[in-house]
C-alpha cells in the first residue's frame, strides 16, 4: 500500500521561500470563500470585504497604518529571539503588562502637566513588559524549563492582573461604575502625526523600529551572536557566545518591545484601559513574525497584511453580517497554509510503497 514520505530538499528554493506567503494568502482567500459560503453567507463578498475593500478605499489606509503599528513592534521582537531558538509565546501578556505599567504613571501624575510624561509612560511600558519576560527567562537559563509554556501562562495572570486594576483600585471614579481607568489627558496621549489625522506618532516610530532591528540583526556583532545560538549552538560555544546571555537579551527585548506596543495602544486608540484592551495582538504578531521571515522588512508586509484583516473583518461585520470571529478565523486558516507551505519549501513530498 502506497504511504507519504516528506523527504528533505538539497536546498530550499529561495524564490519559492520568499513567494509562499503569498501562496498562503491566495489559499486563504479561496478556502474562506468555500467555508463561509457552505456556512450560508456569500463567501465572494466575504473575502473581498476583509482583503481587498480596505486596501481600495482610501479613508481605510489610516486604520492600517494604526492596527499595523503594534503588530510590527511586537512581532520585531518575537522574530529578535526566534532568530535565537527562543520562543517566547506570552507576548500578549507582556503586551497587557506595558500597558499596565505605563498606565500606573499616568495615573500618578493625572494632575499634573509636562512634555515628560508621555516618555515616562513609554519607559514605564517598556519596562513592564520586559519585567514580565524576566520569570521565562530565568527557568529557561537555571532550570531547562520551556519558555513556550511559562510566558503562555503568564499571559493569562497579566489578564487578570488587568481585570482586577479597572474593576477595582483603578476605576474611574468618575466613569458611571464601567470598569476602565480614568481617560488620559493630552500630555498622556501620542499625537497625531498631523491635525485631525487618525494616524499616531506610533506608526512612524515602528517603521523607525523596523530599520534599527534590520541594522541590528544584519549589520551589527549582536545580531549575528544571534543568529549563531539560533543556528549552531555548539559553534556559538566554540567561538564564545554565551547561549544563556543571548536569551537573556532576547527574552527582555522581545517583553521589552511587546510592553512599548501595549502602552502605545493605550496611550493611542484607546486613551485608557478598559477589559477590552487584550485584542490579541500578541499572538497575531506570531504569524506577522513567520510570514515576514524573521525579517524586519518582511514583518513590515505581514503586519500590513494582518492590519487589512482586522480592518476588513470590521467592514465584514457590517457588510456582509459575518461574525466578529470571521478575522479570526482567516489568520488561522492564513497560519495553517503558511506553515504547510513552508513545509513543501523545505520536503518534497514522495509516494512509496510499504516495505
Amino acid at each position: 500500500m502506497p504511504m507519504l514520505e516528506l523527504r528533505p530538499r538539497r536546498a530550499p528554493s529561495r524564490i519559492m521561500t520568499y513567494l509562499s506567503p503569498l501562496i498562503a494568502i491566495a489559499a486563504t482567500m479561496a478556502t474562506g470563500t468555500l467555508v463561509f459560503g457552505a456556512l450560508g453567507y456569500d463567501g465572494l463578498r466575504a473575502v473581498e470585504a476583509i482583503f481587498l475593500t480596505p486596501l481600495l478605499e482610501p479613508q481605510r489606509w489610516p486604520d492600517l497604518g494604526v492596527k499595523a503599528a503594534p503588530l510590527i513592534v511586537i512581532a520585531l521582537g518575537l522574530a529578535i529571539g526566534f532568530r535565537a531558538n527562543v520562543w517566547n509565546i506570552g507576548a500578549e501578556g507582556q503586551y497587557v503588562m506595558g500597558a499596565i505599567a505605563g498606565t500606573g504613571i499616568a495615573l500618578l501624575t493625572h494632575d499634573l502637566t509636562g512634555w515628560w510624561i508621555l516618555p515616562c509612560m513609554l519607559l514605564a511600558g517598556i519596562v513592564g513588559g520586559a519585567a514580565w519576560a524576566v520569570l521565562p527567562a530565568l527557568l529557561k537559563v537555571r532550570l531547562q524549563v520551556s519558555e513556550i509554556l511559562t510566558s503562555l501562562m503568564l499571559t493569562y495572570v497579566a489578564v487578570q492582573v488587568l481585570y482586577y486594576l479597572v474593576r477595582g483600585p483603578w476605576k474611574d471614579p468618575d466613569g458611571f461604575n464601567f470598569p476602565q481607568t480614568r481617560m488620559f489627558s493630552a500630555d498622556q496621549t501620542l499625537p497625531a502625526i498631523a491635525e485631525g489625522s487618525l494616524v499616531h506618532l506610533g506608526v512612524p516610530a515602528a517603521l523607525l523600529l523596523a530599520l534599527c532591528a534590520w541594522f541590528l540583526l544584519s549589520r551589527s556583532v549582536a545580531g549575528y551572536a544571534v543568529e549563531v545560538v539560533g543556528r549552531a549552538p555548539a559553534a556559538a560555544r566554540h567561538g564564545g557566545f554565551d547561549a544563556g546571555r543571548i536569551t537573556w537579551a532576547t527574552m527582555l527585548a522581545s517583553g521589552g518591545l511587546a510592553g512599548l506596543a501595549g502602552i502605545v495602544e493605550a496611550t493611542g486608540p484607546f486613551g485608557q484601559l478598559t477589559p477590552q484592551f487584550p485584542v490579541g495582538y500578541g499572538f497575531t504578531a506570531i504569524i506577522v513574525a513567520f510570514m515576514g521571515r524573521l525579517s524586519p522588512p518582511g514583518i513590515v508586509f505581514g503586519a500590513l497584511v494582518l492590519a487589512v484583516t482586522y480592518v476588513g473583518g470590521e467592514i465584514a461585520q457590517s457588510t456582509v453580517r459575518l461574525p466578529a470571529a470571521a478575522a479570526g478565523m482567516f489568520q488561522a486558516m492564513l497560519l495553517f497554509f503558511l506553515l504547510a507551505t513552508d513545509v513543501l519549501v523545505r520536503y518534497r513530498p514522495v509516494l512509496r510503497r510499504r516495505g
